[in-house]
């Protein structure tokens, strides 16, 4: 293994982008991908020489998580972000003033800082590091595939498809977990980078979620009878820029959701009726005004997205959260 992650940093991994994958087998790749250009990070642990000097190598030193690592008088190099070839010249340049002409030799031991993260109804939940590129259908397989239970002595999976998302930068991606994974739709196969988040919703809570402008957003458990006026109260409240003309209900699929607009003060006002919420529906405070549903969508969704990321870690994870490897 350590061999061929040493081959894999010295050829460059934009020899991996550059093969020809099976057709059809995954989405295009990112053209900002790490497989175009490797950076070093914390974590990663290479191994050091000197040309002509055998007794002033150096193994296994790991870079630290401010991102430096030393070697002989080069002292605290701030190695994070750099290619093993850029890496190497800082090096030089800080032991030019010990040694005539360094040339140092750098080879990588062990990959450590490139990491994805997969929670929810999977077998194998935690961070797992990327040691050489993977897809989604990988990440899920190799985290032992989804989740399933028994009802009424038939297998069923706990996963809900359309509540799944992969978060990249904070973003959610446009990636159809249901066309994917139950109809074989490979273009949604998307190649998991590095600080991806995958999360695989649950089929089986009773639960919906209000966020935006209250005073406590969150997910709160469902009773029946539930609406949109009693939601933001059980959740204290508005906060102060609350928006009240328009709430925005999204219901079903995050990918092509069914959205609701509801008039909170004519039903306070007794104009309209109270509108019933469902089980995973979201409730969107907005602190603006807005005119579409397309104009906070995106926004209900992220929060959506956040929060349930929140609720489900404080639910199920230790604070010394377990790391795996995605190798066989």
């Amino acid at each position: 293994m350590k061999r061929s992650l040493a081959i894999l940093f010295l050829t460059g991994c934009c020899a991996i982008a550059q093969e020809n994958p099976t057709p059809g087998n995954h989405a295009p790749a990112s053209g900002t991908s790490w497989r175009k250009r490797y950076e070093l990070g914390p974590g990663d642990v290479l191994n050091f020489s000197l040309y002509g000097r055998p007794e002033l190598s150096r193994k296994g030193l790991r870079i630290a998580p401010d991102g430096t690592v030393s070697y002989l008088q080069a002292q605290g190099v701030k190695l994070s972000g750099l290619t093993i070839d850029e890496a190497r010249l800082a090096i030089e340049g800080k032991l030019g003033d010990h040694f005539k002409n360094p040339r140092v030799i750098l080879t990588p031991e062990e990959v450590g800082s490139k990491r994805f993260t997969i929670l929810g109804k999977v077998i194998n939940k935690g961070v797992y590091t990327l040691e050489r590129p993977i897809t989604l259908v990988e990440a899920v397989a190799n985290a032992g595939g989804m989740e399933t239970g028994l009802f009424e002595q038939n297998t069923i999976e706990l996963a809900d498809l359309d509540r799944s998302f992969l978060s990249r930068n904070g973003k959610p991606l446009e990636v159809n977990f249901r066309r994917l994974f139950l109809e074989g739709d490979m273009r949604q196969n998307v190649e998991i980078e590095p600080g991806d988040f995958v999360f695989i919703a649950s089929n089986i809570t009773n639960e919906y979620y209000v966020l935006g402008s209250v005073k406590t957003p969150g997910r709160q458990g469902f009773s029946p009878g539930a609406t949109v006026a009693t939601a933001i109260t059980r959740r204290d409240g508005f906060s102060d820029k609350a928006w009240l003309d328009r709430i925005l209900v999204v219901r079903g699929s995050l990918q092509k959701p069914e959205v609701h607009v509801v008039d909170l003060k004519k039903i306070l006002a007794a104009e309209e009726k109270d509108f019933p919420l469902q089980p995973r529906d979201i409730i969107y405070v907005s602190d603006k005004p807005w005119s579409k549903a397309e104009q906070i969508l995106g926004l209900a969704t992220e929060a959506f997205i956040s929060s349930a990321t929140a609720s489900w870690v404080n639910l199920n994870v230790n604070p010394a959260s377990k790391t795996n490897s995605s190798s066989p």
